[in-house]
């Protein structure tokens, strides 16, 4: 289809086509092109093309790396609109919103390029003639596992982290939503990175990850996904000693004080939840609202949600597109279902619009009871829920009460109540009075069952490389 590019599997500076599955475009459920499936030899040959890559990319001077890493960015900002329309095409975003992942993807690139270049060590004072210096080097090769739901910017940010700590990298995108992937390594490709340095594969996720992470080549696992997933590849990586990063799932609330505007808060929350149609790990999703304000922020965020404009990414009107499969429409209705069962109001939304395409519109409940599975589980969809709490002390409590711990949300204008929000609500990321989780300058990831590394900021590259300490006594 005109705009949606050809989709291969990328190994040591090569482009390679292989059979595969069928891309589905969840708006119309009409086939787009075809992912190819990486074989063992495949694998093989990606290992052996990371350690080659490695072995010339530790030994590349910082700044002739950031140069190259600029390079990519600077061309992907000059096919963003391409690039946009094929991630609309395979994960039905709004194409602003395509625009708009794709361009902070750049921004995370050009900025984790620019730290590579401070990866300082540090000497430690001594007694003379004795020096104790110490290093900051990269890990090795990296193993990726990147989602379907950012299909740029979650690669890129991967990407970026390791070629800026000098490692290499293979990654695995999503099956589903390709094409963010294989444009991102283009840009790279036509950059000049060293062959090697980057691969792509595509497969069957649990063989690649079960074949990957034992390789004595590969040194570092980095995966964002589910919590089931993550633990699985964690307990994997533990038994090889590998160091991981693990980005996985969310639930996150959002504490609404009685000391802010309830209708500002509520419109505020309704652009926040309907980004990418909920179907974001950080996405705002339990809303505890002080007792004072509860109906006018309740009332309002159904009408805002009612209002939304649903339709093809592709149509520039449109606020809130498909989801991106239907096992997400199946996710949806038994979510509501099991809600409605136990008492919720529905508020707005609430089923699945037409047959054809998976379109479900933001679905607001209220007075959701606690054992409501959508109150426990991630619901990973246009699902808000919105519930009443007496005080700060009430909503901070059932703000903490689950295992995820990776965003949070509030509203408020004390300094008192966010400074104890920021002292005692547990996650990763707490944003206050806006929904942005993070920016490519910050540190990002999660606690508790959401779990642990970081990627962006400083800290983030730092998880891509070993400290060495060098004791050196002068004879």
């Amino acid at each position: 289809m005109t705009n949606y590019p050809s989709i291969e599997l990328y190994i040591d500076g090569r482009w390679k086509r292989a059979d595969g599955q069928p891309v589905i475009n969840p708006a119309d459920e009409t086939v787009l092109g075809t992912v190819p499936t990486a074989t063992r030899d495949d694998l093989d040959d990606a290992i052996a093309a990371a350690e080659r890559g490695f072995a010339v990319w530790r030994k590349t001077a910082p700044a002739r790396r950031t140069q190259i890493i600029l390079k990519a960015a600077s061309l992907i900002r000059e096919r963003v609109n391409d690039m946009a329309i094929a991630m609309t095409l395979e994960q039905g975003k709004p194409i602003d919103q395509a625009r708009l992942e794709i361009l902070r993807g750049c921004d995370i690139i050009e900025w984790d390029a620019t730290e590579g270049l401070r990866m300082y060590g540090r000497v430690i004072p001594s007694e003379e003639g004795m020096r104790h210096t110490v290093l900051r080097q990269p890990i090795g090769p990296v193993a990726a596992f990147s989602p379907w739901n950012f299909p740029m910017s979650s690669p890129g940010r991967k990407v970026a982290g390791a070629l800026s700590s000098g490692c290499s990298i293979i990654l695995k995108a999503s099956e589903e939503t390709p094409a963010g992937a294989v444009q991102l390594v283009r840009a790279f490709h036509d950059a000049g990175l060293p062959p090697g340095v980057l691969n792509l594969v595509f497969g069957n996720p649990a063989e690649i990850s079960n074949y990957l992470i034992p390789q004595s080549a590969i040194r570092l696992i980095t995966f964002t996904g589910s919590i089931p997933v993550g633990k699985s590849l964690a307990e994997m990586a533990g038994r090889h000693m590998k160091p991981a990063i693990m980005e996985l799932g969310g639930h996150a609330p959002v504490i609404v004080c009685d000391d802010v505007d309830p209708i500002a808060a509520a419109t505020t929350s309704v652009t926040g939840k309907s980004r990418n149609a909920g179907q974001v790990c950080v996405a705002p999703t339990r809303f505890f609202v002080q007792e004072s304000i509860y109906k006018r922020f309740a009332d309002t965020f159904a009408e805002k949600a009612a209002q939304l404009k649903i339709g093809n990414g592709l149509d520039p009107s449109t606020q809130l597109g498909p989801l991106a499969n239907s096992r997400r429409i199946d996710a949806m209705e038994s979510f509501v279902a099991d809600a409605k069962a136990k008492g919720a109001k529905v508020l707005a939304g609430g089923q699945r619009i037409g047959n054809r395409g998976y379109f479900f519109p933001l679905t607001v409940l209220a007075d959701v009871p606690d054992d409501a599975r959508a109150m426990r589980d991630e619901p990973f969809g246009p699902l808000a829920l919105v519930n009443p709490v007496r005080d700060i002390d009430e909503a901070i409590e059932k703000a903490n009460s689950l295992p995820y711990g990776l965003a949070a949300y509030a509203f408020t204008r004390s300094a008192q109540n966010a400074d104890r929000l920021a002292s005692e609500v547990e996650v990763g990321n707490l944003s206050i009075n806006h929904f942005v989780a993070s920016v490519a300058e910050t540190p990002f990831g999660g606690v508790k069952d959401s779990g642990y590394g970081r990627e962006g900021g400083t800290e983030g590259l730092q998880c891509y490389t070993v400290t060495k300490n060098v004791s050196h006594k002068m004879i």
